[in-house]
């Protein structure tokens, strides 16, 4: 019997990971006792692994049910290049590779196999099962993406309701099911439909703490925006829109400006779709604008920001979405852009529907998004509200805890309005609620009676706006309910009652001129950020000359560990977290070399600078800068230098900001105020050399990306006139 304290032995060895995720050891201790498992862990928390390594540690062939193609293939290449013995059966195969396969099954070749549920439970195969049972022995069923197996799921597929046949037909085997997201009523359904015998839950936070949550209101500006999150963030991304027709539209943009980006739709053939997602996740295209036909079960851990440019239709799809992101637990960002001409888009695709119950409940489920986008607390409180977690807020790692709005206590306001409820017997929504306090005599409040109510006027000192903007409040803050049946009837609950007993205080952070805060001030960005390009450009080469995914090879967090460490020996190297013992011996020579040659390039480098005088940048500008300098120095101004040289403004800008740095007579005076000029400045000396994005995140949107650009150009001659840079 394995002793649990060498499970970490067996991490190290066969995957490289010197430590488990949250929530992993115990799900693989239960694994290995046989039990039962219900596990739900969000996107990026390691779910594979729970069911990947007790198959390595347990006699016999753990059967994975999987219900994509791309899924399987993914994971399975994955694990081969591990030299862990899986493969998959699907449609894809000829009849040959079929049979090959199922021969290295029948002879104990394989530990992993990898099926669709359609053909698990087909005539043909449950008799090979019957075989490889008696011959080899059956470890687990792990049923991936469990959530199918619910109607009340958000992905139902009918196929998946015949897998219970398992728990009959191999009553000993014990199932693992796993999912990222299920609410109470989908995880009671998965286990009763799987014939799931006294399962051991395991229920994992669904906080992504790596993933920076942000809201923009949608503008004339956004592309400019959503180019600019491409441009200034390394690695791949996706951004989600509601039409075809809007994908396709970025899409094209976005390759006019040079980006390397692919549509993913529906009105797109099965082999373009396919073709697509391929070169996407081998990384020869770094962007993929898609609805939201693309998603489940894209296993591409290193996608560093997710973008809505149009608005979900409800909250889970959105923490689906953009917990696409960071998967490899490395920062990332996800941003939603905002405007009410979506609500507008989605409530007309809401009436399309024809049962009128569907139709509450998706207004409902739009009304969270909006309440999402306006809120005014911690985006993680809200988020994980939805799902039944609490969470205290001050996550610092969302917009609206960087930069809070000022913070007012309401609890007089919130005693009126609780009060409002219960005087209305807690039949109500929050319009009628605030319609009441604000002393409205419509036909439904004359009828009700509730024009006599003594909470009746009393909230007409504020605006429709700041009631709603107090009621989203105290449901996000957990002090106020609300069903879930499509008709959103506010309810109280014992918190509630605090209120209103003046036990306990009401504060709500309200909008108002978003003010400068330098507290959290972030150092100067990682000089190793050039290996680390330098080692994903050889981690592109390999893993093109293997025809897989480059993070098959190693993922972003090994190669960036890799760039801060510098290991100078093999085992060095093979300390490194994400390096096992298999792909020590297959790249450690390879990555070594590159590493090391860099070190030498920078000690080079670091001789001939201190050898030169004066700054790198004190030289003679380009042709193309000296064309703009000449416009510039006749009048023109930067639009107007745009359209005479057929360029972009944003060219003709990084043309003046490096024509600054090489000291040449540019008045930045002309281009940028005086006072925007201070404070870009103090949030140089404070945050150092960075990329645009985190500075403008300090400054609010008042401060455009190209103020930014200029102001960094001066403060860098500066810096390096004092020898400082």
């Amino acid at each position: 019997m394995l002793q649990y304290p060498e499970l970490e032995k067996y991490l190290k060895y066969h995957f490289g990971y010197d430590h488990f995720r949250p929530g992993q050891r115990q799900i693989i201790e239960d694994a290995l006792q046989n039990r039962d498992l219900m596990v739900i862990m969000p996107t990026g928390g390691g779910k594979s692994l729970c069911f990947q390594l007790p198959a390595l540690l347990k006699p016999g062939l753990t059967v994975v049910v999987s219900p994509l193609i791309a899924l399987m293939q993914d994971q399975v290449e994955a694990l081969r290049t591990n030299n862990i013995s899986a493969t998959f059966l699907n449609s894809s195969l000829n009849s040959y590779q079929v049979r090959s396969r199922e021969e290295a099954i029948m002879t104990g070749k394989v530990k992993l196999l990898y099926v669709a549920p359609e053909r698990l439970i087909s005539d043909r195969f449950l008799p090979l099962l019957d075989v490889v049972k008696e011959k080899i022995g059956l470890a687990n069923f792990a049923i991936d993406e469990a959530h199918c197996v619910s109607e009340w799921g958000h992905d139902f597929r009918p196929e998946y309701r015949q897998l219970r046949l398992l728990k009959k037909r191999y009553p000993h085997v014990s199932t693992i099911a796993l999912t990222a997201t299920a609410t109470d009523r989908v995880k009671a359904d998965i286990i009763e439909q799987l014939g799931l015998q006294q399962p051991s839950i395991h229920l994992a936070s669904f906080n992504r703490q790596n993933l920076y949550y942000e809201v923009r209101p949608k503008s004339k500006r956004s592309y400019a925006e959503i180019l600019e999150i491409v441009r200034e963030n390394e690695g791949s991304g996706i951004i989600y829109c509601l039409t075809r027709k809007k994908v396709d539209e970025l899409t094209f943009k976005l390759q006019k400006d040079k980006v390397a980006a692919l549509s993913y739709h529906a009105g797109l053939s099965d082999k373009e779709r396919a073709g697509n997602q391929t070169k996407f996740i081998r990384d020869d295209a770094r962007v993929m604008v898609a609805t939201i036909a693309f998603g489940m079960g894209i296993n591409k851990p290193d996608v560093r920001f997710v973008i809505h440019s149009d608005l979900p239709r409800n909250l889970e799809s959105y923490y689906q979405e953009s917990g696409r992101a960071g998967r490899d637990s490395e920062p990332s960002r996800c941003t939603l852009f905002f405007s009410f001409g979506d609500v507008k888009t989605i409530e007309w695709s809401i009436n399309q529907k024809t049962d009128p119950q569907e139709q509450l409940i998706a207004k409902q489920q739009l009304r969270q998004v909006i309440d999402y986008a306006e809120g005014t607390d911690c985006r993680r409180t809200i988020q994980l509200g939805y799902f039944g977690e609490r969470f205290p807020g001050n996550c610092g790692n969302c917009d609206n805890c960087r930069y809070p709005k000022p913070v007012q206590d309401w609890t007089i306001e919130a005693m009126k309005f609780l009060s409002c409820v219960a005087r209305c017997k807690e039949r109500y929504g929050m319009t009628y609620i605030i319609d009441v306090l604000r002393g409205g005599k419509n036909q439904k409040i004359l009828l009700n009676k509730h024009d006599q109510l003594s909470t009746h006027g009393i909230g007409k000192d504020k605006t429709v706006d700041e009631w709603r903007m107090l009621g989203r409040s105290l449901l996000h803050q957990g002090l106020l309910e609300q069903t879930n049946d499509g008709y959103s009837v506010l309810k109280l609950n014992p918190l509630s009652w605090e209120v209103m007993r003046k036990q306990r205080s009401v504060s709500i952070a309200v909008p108002m001129v978003q003010k400068l805060s330098l507290e959290d001030g972030h150092g100067k960005a990682a000089e190793v950020e050039v290996l680390v390009q330098k080692l994903r450009a050889l981690r592109k080469q390999l893993a093109d000359e293997q025809a897989v995914p480059p993070y098959v090879i190693f993922h972003d967090s090994t190669l960036k560990l890799m760039a801060q460490v510098q290991p100078k020996t093999l085992d060095e190297f093979g300390e490194l977290s994400g390096v096992g013992s298999y792909k020590l011996e297959q790249y450690g020579d390879q990555f070594l070399t590159e590493i090391q040659a860099y070190c030498q390039e920078k000690v080079v480098q670091l001789q001939t600078n201190n050898q030169s005088s004066d700054s790198a940048f004190d030289h003679y500008p380009s042709d193309t800068e000296s064309s703009t300098l000449e416009l510039y120095q006749q009048g023109f101004s930067i639009r107007e230098i745009a359209e005479q040289r057929n360029v972009r403004t944003s060219t003709i800008v990084r043309h003046l900001s490096d024509l600054i740095e090489k000291n040449k007579q540019v008045d930045l005076n002309q281009l940028v105020p005086l006072e925007h000029q201070k404070k870009i400045w103090q949030v140089l000396e404070v945050l150092g050399d960075i990329s645009l994005t985190p500075i403008r995140e300090h400054l609010g949107q008042d401060y455009t990306f190209d103020e930014i650009r200029l102001v960094r150009a001066r403060w860098r001659k500066e810096k390096r006139k004092a020898g400082q840079f």
